[in-house]
């Protein structure tokens, strides 16, 4: 526990926030009657008015986050001395001596807007019924104030018994700082905290930070690189400043974060760096509780454009102001992650004892060949600091070794990887380096984390630009959960993962196909190259297949390895945007894919990086549905490659779904027979089995009845499974759209069939607005009745969708451009009609509207969604089964769903 000193010597203009000494005498001159009212009142307008200045001076100086956070704290200061004063002299005059403390971020002095105010009370001994009395005045006035506020009552024996007992305890008193009251009970306190608590148990301290961090990054997703990062609590983020902090202050005793140059932790350059990054994030969590006009630390889509405005960013060449600060904010948050492994290494020396480095595991067995690097407590060192200045090419080298040899590499090192990192930049066509550079990314261990650790030197960037230009580049959209670098560096993970055989359970497939591929390099460098020309204002396939025709070469590939990496890059999307927006079940989009593919071994290499790409996006963006389509067009491609034309394996396919089903159902021969009669081929290419078996018995349930509904949570792939079989009408699949919208839910995929005997079999997945699955009893009843009222006609549908109010949609955030695609070549029996627009509630229903309007059938319809960008597409006839071929027909047709997609009302209303 520090001394009482100022903590806000270096805020200019403090008066300008709070004139306490005017405050105060205006509260000593109001009378006893009203007392307390009256002074809340003066402390409101002071609160008010103090947090206008702030805001104004964040406004002015948009950048200054810790002179911001100092104001917020100074200002409470004063109105605290203010209450209590008031509380222990006027209302409760004081029996005994009292302290009291700020505890937490406010001890630190550090505050956003609408942060908690940590406060203690401390006593000598058990508080006296006064003293108690003074505390509740005090509580009860500043929640009048409409702050909140987080307290503690402790006598002084008890504090010294709870702060050993608990470490949050423990580290928020770590950080206590005097406000008011009796100073003496102060000194007394931090007397016996430093003796009592800290002396000696600073192993165990440290222990506990570093596991309660480690916590913490597991629950907050354990990257730092995630595009909506939590800029408090997230990796790389300020607690992650603070932590090392506490660190500092418990086994130094340092009270500035500057002193930790002076005990050896930092140098100054690096305490430069942590200051910067600590301005910065401080900065960005001001203008969020601004914006938010409450505590908000995460730093969501819906805010990051106009934080970004708000600190000055603008845009530049081909790149948005949002993306450039985010860019910034995420190296900034490298920065942190760097400094953390510099101070901790240093930590360990002072702990090591007899070989064994603090809280972390010692190498049993040292490599033989260290090509003159060398090994500190287990970890890869360098013997000199010019060791990469003698031979730049060791930049890569050292990481090559890391990952042979299993090796940790020491902080110390990467810290002088970092500041030699242009060293690599003459090297970059050295042959040596490049197939030191193609080991690491083809190794069979564990790629990702030594390609992470290079990146986080800096090295990799260095040593390929092309990847630098994409380090800590974010995408402003919903889709895409990390940035450019993690996203690219977790796909090559996997695929090692893939390759090793542990995710056997989350990709059969992909688990059988990786041992029958014939160039593992060609895969590993088209996973690092695919997305390498994002943010150049092009297509990125495009121009990425471009830079692998550049860049393979220099890695040492051979030129036919080269033309299959440009074309995997150049056709990346390819295979996810076939299986998830066409119909699988119509024979010449397998066709056509097969002609683009022309070989086995690329369409074995296109499925190994379409699952990983897709994986990486996120978490939740991979489930059994995408497996299962991607199964299915890669089996039918494969097919078409080895027999040509032929539709013999499908064939086969259906059978054995269909033999399968026979021994589930076991009905007998002759009623499953006319079952199957009834279902057309589509069906029973599209549905997967677990489905098929659970129509069946809905539909064998329902016998004669008109319209039968059944809503199941589909656990593994995240959402309700709803099935409507019903008499087929023209119009049905937009009012059970709309109706779906009116209970609350969000079509996420669709499949609609008509059975030869002119009734509807159609498999809706649901989701609530929050991406979860409608689970409870409630909502499955209000979404069978919304169901049930909407086909029986039953309260005219357009009015409650009309009536339902929007969701607040994280969507609305970013602006997409209605797009109608119609296509008479992608099928030879249907119009195929692509529609993309932003993802909203009910923009399902109203494209099926539109459709109905048009007089057209829908044969099926194939939902995805890309983050914020929903891409629909329907496969059409006309009412007499024919495509849809008259120019006048199609325009018209383009202009309704563009207006559907925009949400525009006219022409909505239902015939």
């Amino acid at each position: 526990m520090p001394s009482p000193s100022s903590r806000f010597e270096h805020l200019s203009n403090r008066r300008a926030i709070v004139d306490r000494r005017a405050l105060a005498e205006a509260v000593a001159a109001l009378p006893e009657a009203g007392l307390r009212a009256a002074t809340i009142q003066l402390l409101k307008d002071a609160l008010a008015a103090g947090r206008a200045e702030i805001a104004h001076r964040l406004a002015e100086r948009p950048t200054k986050g810790l002179e911001v956070a100092s104001g917020q704290a100074y200002l409470v200061d004063q109105l605290l001395v203010i209450l209590f004063d008031l509380a222990t002299t006027r209302l409760h005059p004081a029996d005994e001596p009292i302290t009291l403390l700020a505890v937490g971020g406010y001890g630190r002095g550090e505050m956003a807007a609408h942060s908690d105010i940590d406060i203690g009370f401390l006593t000598r001994n058990t508080p006296s019924p006064r003293t108690a009395l003074v505390i509740e005045t005090m509580l009860y006035a500043l929640w009048d104030l409409g702050l909140k506020v987080g307290h503690s009552s402790r006598s002084l024996d008890e504090m010294i018994r709870q702060s050993k007992a608990d470490v949050t305890v423990r580290t928020a008193l770590l950080e206590a700082r005097y406000v008011t009251g009796d100073t003496t009970l102060y000194d007394d306190a931090a007397r016996r905290f430093k003796s009592e608590v800290q002396r000696g148990t600073e192993r165990q301290f440290v222990a506990d930070k570093l596991a309660e961090r480690d916590a913490r990054h597991r629950r907050m997703g354990d990257t730092r690189y995630v595009v909506e990062p939590n800029v408090k609590e997230g990796k790389g983020g300020l607690r992650d400043l603070h932590a090392l902090f506490w660190i500092g202050k418990y086994v130094y005793d340092v009270q500035r974060a500057r002193q930790l140059v002076d005990v050896g932790l930092f140098t100054p350059a690096e305490y430069r760096a942590f200051h910067r990054a600590d301005e910065f994030l401080w900065a960005v969590r001001c203008h969020l509780h601004v914006i938010a006009r409450r505590a908000e630390d995460r730093l969501t889509f819906d805010v990051q454009r106009e934080v970004a405005a708000r600190m000055r960013f603008k845009d530049r060449h081909d790149k948005p102001a949002v993306e450039r600060f985010m860019q910034f904010y995420f190296l900034q948050a490298r920065t942190v992650g760097t400094l953390t492994g510099v101070f901790l290494a240093h930590l360990d020396e002072r702990f090591a004892s007899r070989g064994k480095r603090f809280g972390l595991p010692t190498i049993r067995r040292a490599p033989k060949r260290l090509n003159g690097f060398v090994l500190d407590r287990g970890r890869l060192a360098l013997p000199g600091d010019d060791f990469f200045a003698e031979d730049p090419v060791r930049l890569i080298e050292i990481f090559a070794l890391a990952d042979a040899h299993h090796l940790e590499i020491h902080p110390l090192a990467m810290r002088a990887a970092s500041r030699d990192a242009k060293l690599i930049d003459d090297y970059r066509q050295d042959r040596h380096a490049n197939a030191l550079f193609l080991e690491i990314l083809t190794s069979p261990g564990d790629p990702e984390l030594v390609l992470r650790w290079m990146n986080e030197a800096g090295v990799f960037g260095r040593f390929v630009p092309d990847f630098g230009r994409v380090v800590a580049m974010m995408q402003f959209d919903m889709y895409h959960h990390f940035t450019v670098d993690e996203h690219t560096i977790q796909a090559i993970g996997l695929l090692a993962r893939i390759e090793a055989g542990t995710l056997r359970e989350d990709h059969p497939l992909a688990s059988v196909v990786i041992d029958q591929i014939i160039s593992r390099r060609v895969l590993r460098v088209a996973v690092l190259l695919h997305d390498i020309a994002k943010g150049r204002g092009g297509d990125h396939s495009v121009l990425g297949a471009e830079v692998a025709c550049r860049l393979c070469p220099r890695f040492g590939l051979t030129p036919a390895e080269t033309e299959t990496v440009s074309w995997l890059v150049r056709y990346h999307l390819l295979m996810s945007d076939t299986a998830f927006k066409r119909d699988l079940s119509d024979f010449k989009t397998i066709l056509d894919f097969s002609a683009i593919i022309a070989s086995p071994e690329r369409l074995r290499l296109l499925l190994l990086l379409t699952v990983v790409d897709i994986r990486a996006v996120g978490p939740g963006t991979w489930n059994s549905w995408k497996r299962q389509l991607l199964s299915t067009l890669y089996e039918s491609a494969e097919e078409v490659l080895r027999l040509g034309h032929k539709q013999r394996g499908r064939e086969e396919r259906i059978a054995a779904k269909q033999a399968r089903l026979a021994q589930a159902l076991d009905w007998g021969d002759a009623r499953f027979a006319v079952f199957v009669r009834r279902l057309p081929e589509s069906y029973w290419i599209a549905e997967p089995e677990d489905v098929l078996e659970h129509n069946a018995r809905l539909m064998a349930a329902a016998g004669d009845a008109p319209l039968s509904i059944d809503a199941q949570v589909y656990a593994e792939r995240g959402a309700t499974l709803v099935t409507i079989y019903a008499a087929d009408h023209p119009g049905l699949f937009y009012r059970i759209a709309g109706a779906i919208h009116v209970a609350g839910g969000n079509i996420i995929d669709a499949r609609i069939h008509t059975t030869r005997d002119g009734m509807a079999i159609d498999n809706f997945l649901v989701q609530d607005p929050f991406g979860r699955p409608f689970d409870d009893p409630a909502q499955l009843s209000r979404l069978r009745i919304a169901i049930e009222d909407a086909l029986a006609n039953r309260g005219k549908l357009n009015d409650r969708l009309v009536a339902k109010p929007a969701a607040r949609m994280r969507a609305d955030a970013f602006t997409i451009q209605p797009n109608v695609l119609i296509n008479n070549d992608a099928s030879n029996r249907f119009t195929v009609v692509e529609v993309n627009a932003r993802d909203r509630p009910a923009l399902l229903n109203q494209l099926a509207q539109a459709l109905f309007q048009s007089k057209v059938t829908i044969h099926s319809a194939h939902v995805a969604t890309y983050g914020e960008r929903a891409v629909d597409t329907f496969y059409l006839t006309d009412l007499t089964g024919d495509r849809l071929t008259q120019p006048t027909r199609l325009k018209t047709l383009e202009k309704r769903l563009l207006d559907a997609a925009a949400g525009h009302a006219a022409d909505m209303i239902a015939a």
